[in-house]
């Protein structure tokens, strides 16, 4: 006789089934929660600050479409239009709508894009059927990270040319209209040019032609419509990146913003730029072009898309989507390496590490990585490719033990930091430098020589400037107070370095503040104008407490 074990009574098909799906409606509802708390957010932000850039983007429709310049415009915070004409067109159906209702909208579009990002981004994470989790998953990473919110943030425009370009990079367009996404994007935003070559590496000879003829079709659009502005924009306009803002401010996390902060002298800046952006491109073409051939075109058009940021002039945190996708796909990948890079790279992408690890910077080096971290991230990965093809220990289904996995990830960590903790940086870098604003004042760490009139006029009497300086581990925070006889502040970390304007804020009546901070004062300058834009006086060792 033949004795069979009992098996326990399995659950009915439908309870299992729900055992399994409950994650995905779950991470559905975070990410509905986070998107509707983080809009909650924005629209109680100060009216001066709630979605900046969309109320630039309507202004400027609303300027053009009173018969004015289009880069005439300037906003109430001082912002002009920096995109090309045809983008100024597609924006044009925002200038009738009430603010608020173009606010709601745009808000909603910007949450409903990032859920549609993470939906490409996870068809090329895991087995299908655990898509249902990957994807929710992932558009909850992206929703927190500073990419997104600074998108919801500003009311920017970002997104949606990410989202595009992705879309048509992937292939997921018909084949009959591939290329034609990238070309529009590009009309929108310049850096996805960038598509254009990775399609004509890849053999994708077809699309790019689309892209191309797409993207000269919308600027001849722009030109026949708009065709004063389109000549202001084509023939100098494009080229004024200074437009759009101080470059070498931390929210630049371009490889041209990173050079800038390390002091590089105007000179040897272009040429230094642009070898590296050719070699950084050039990498992170080639690693795009063996993924594209293996069969995994999402990370190929991630790479591409991180190329660009690390590319372009001017890349801000709502430009760095890209990184937040290649961190979704190191994670999703095999090998703990690669994933504990992912993390390390989402972490760099969700927190502000200059800010969360300055007090543990020991030096002026360390300061310099943590600030640009998002910059060395970037180019790590353009350069290595997702830590070699990624794709090639799937295929063959190697594994890293999680013993040298961990030893990898801490022996590149451990050596990046000494690097820069020794590293010396140029005379006139100043990785730390911020100059502080308006709404700054009232932050006592920072304008704390006095904190009302009587006090700032009792500060220093007599003199047309005066100021005080507070010394942290890592920088030298300056504040002061200036009288009518000043007209402008110039600061040099160093002999030849770079003149950065210090602002005038005009805080009580008859007085001005300042505040600064730097990495160091051993060699700064600070020089006083007046209204004539003759220099007054020139402090150097005031500076250092002599």
């Amino acid at each position: 006789m033949t004795h069979r074990t009992a098996r326990p009574p399995s659950r009915p098909p439908s309870d299992r089934g729900t055992a399994r799906s409950w994650p995905g409606p779950a991470l559905w509802a975070l990410f509905a929660g986070t998107a509707v708390v983080s809009s909650v957010l924005v629209l109680r932000r100060p009216g001066w600050e709630r979605l900046s850039d969309l109320h630039i983007y309507r202004g400027a429709v609303r300027h053009l479409q009173a018969g004015h310049p289009l880069y005439d415009y300037a906003a109430p915070n001082g912002g002009p239009f920096t995109y090309p004409p045809f983008a100024a067109l597609l924006l044009g159906p925002i200038g009738p709508v009430p603010e608020r209702v173009v606010q709601l909208v745009w808000l909603a579009l910007t949450c409903a894009a990032v859920a549609a990002i993470a939906m490409v981004t996870g068809r090329a994470l895991g087995r299908p059927d655990r898509r249902a989790v990957i994807v929710p998953a992932i558009a909850c990473a992206l929703m927190v990270s500073a990419p997104a919110q600074s998108n919801l943030r500003f009311g920017q425009v970002s997104v949606f040319v990410v989202l595009l370009a992705l879309v048509d990079g992937v292939g997921l367009t018909p084949a009959r209209y591939r290329g034609v996404l990238v070309g529009l994007a590009a009309a929108i935003k310049l850096t996805p040019l960038l598509f254009l070559v990775f399609f004509l590496f890849s053999r994708r000879y077809r699309d790019a032609v689309r892209a191309g003829v797409t993207f000269l079709a919308c600027a001849a659009l722009g030109a026949v419509v708009l065709p004063a502005d389109s000549w202001t924009f084509w023939a100098g306009t494009v080229l004024n990146t200074d437009r759009v803002g101080n470059l070498a401010s931390l929210g630049n996390q371009s490889v041209h913003g990173m050079l800038l902060r390390a002091g590089v002298d105007g000179g040897t800046l272009p040429l230094l730029w642009a070898a590296l952006v050719l070699v950084i491109c050039g990498l992170a073409l080639l690693r795009a072009r063996q993924l594209q051939f293996a069969g995994h075109g999402t990370h190929a058009a991630v790479l591409v898309g991180c190329a660009t940021v690390a590319a372009s002039p001017v890349s801000w945190t709502h430009h760095q989507i890209w990184p937040v996708l290649a961190a979704m796909l190191l994670i999703g990948a095999y090998g703990i390496a690669r994933r504990v890079a992912g993390m390390m790279l989402l972490t760099v992408l969700v927190f502000s590490l200059g800010v969360l690890l300055g007090d543990v910077a020991l030096t002026p080096g360390m300061q310099f990585l943590f600030e640009n971290s998002r910059s060395f991230a970037v180019i790590t990965v353009c350069v290595t490719g997702f830590g070699g093809l990624t794709v090639a220990a799937v295929v063959a289904g190697r594994r890293t033990s999680a013993a040298r996995g961990w030893l990898r990830v801490g022996t590149a960590a451990t050596v990046a930091i000494a690097f820069f903790a020794v590293q010396p940086l140029p005379a006139g870098a100043d990785p730390t430098f911020k100059a502080y604003a308006l709404t700054d004042v009232p932050n006592p760490r920072y304008f704390f020589v006095c904190r009302s009139r009587t006090q700032c006029a009792e500060f220093g009497a007599g003199a047309p400037i005066r100021f005080g300086r507070a010394t942290e581990p890592t920088k030298v925070r300056i504040s002061g107070v200036v009288d009518a006889t000043i007209h402008r502040l110039e600061y040099r970390s160093a002999p030849g370095g770079a003149a950065r304007d210090i602002p005038l804020l005009p805080v009580y009546p008859g007085q001005w503040l300042f505040s600064f901070r730097s990495a160091s004062l051993a060699h700064g300058q600070l020089t006083a104008y007046g209204v004539d834009g003759r220099p007054i006086a020139t402090y150097g060792s005031e500076l250092q407490g002599g």
